[in-house]
């Protein structure tokens, strides 16, 4: 029966450190975007729990690759500010909560969305971000994954980006089927002076035609 006992309470703490281990990892602010595509536009979501048990998150910016586009949806009680560099790109944007705002509470989680784009021609993107909260503290999640595949501390929320389409441009228009449209207008127009030209002939023919019976009747 002890044996018994004593094993339930091993499967149990093994247990209870997978979901304290599982707990931790999803807490971490993360990046997704489903169906991320080099060279296109697309809407991020970032996911950023507050680790704290006593103080609020009340900030958040997120670096951004300079890119042409950035756009960040409404949240209620959060101003968004995006900043931009010479030639026009966004560089960061920040999410702060609003004075008398609470921002987002210890055991809470809230998500910041951005529309941007076009994205850069690599497989992986990272955004590093930075987690403010009330009682001060500043949080850098700006780590790189490790050569080993292993996950640091505080990683960068990063995605995957897939590989552009052939002939796709960073505009979402396929070149080929601008191609094809160009080469069907070439021949369209080839085929309407052909016509043309065999009108004409045949015109021709008929006006030679009626100058022969005009001529036989005379004789």
């Amino acid at each position: 029966m002890r044996t018994q006992i004593s094993r339930a309470c091993t499967a149990a703490t093994a247990a209870g450190l997978v979901l304290l281990a599982g707990g931790t990892a999803s807490a971490h602010v993360t990046a997704d975007a489903p169906g991320a595509t080099q060279g296109q536009y697309s809407v991020v979501t970032f996911k950023v729990p507050t680790e704290s048990e006593t103080a609020n998150t009340t900030a958040l910016t997120v670096t951004l690759p300079n890119l042409k586009s950035a756009r960040t949806e409404p949240i209620p009680g959060w101003t968004s500010k995006v900043s931009r560099n010479d030639k026009a790109e966004a560089t960061s944007v920040t999410w702060t909560a609003d004075p008398g705002a609470p921002g987002v509470g210890p055991g809470q989680f809230q998500r910041f969305v951005l529309s941007v784009g076009p994205l850069p021609s690599q497989d992986t993107l990272s955004f590093p971000a930075t987690q403010t909260y009330s009682d001060g503290k500043v949080v850098k999640w700006d780590q790189p994954m490790g050569a080993d595949g292993s996950e640091p501390e505080h990683p960068a929320p990063t995605l995957n980006l897939a590989a552009a389409k052939g002939g796709e441009g960073h505009d979402g228009h396929h070149v080929d089927s601008e191609a094809a449209t160009e080469k069907s207008n070439d021949t369209d127009n080839t085929a309407r002076w052909l016509g043309g030209i065999g009108l004409a002939l045949g015109l021709l023919g008929v006006a030679l035609g009626l100058g022969n019976v005009i001529r036989g009747r005379r004789a």
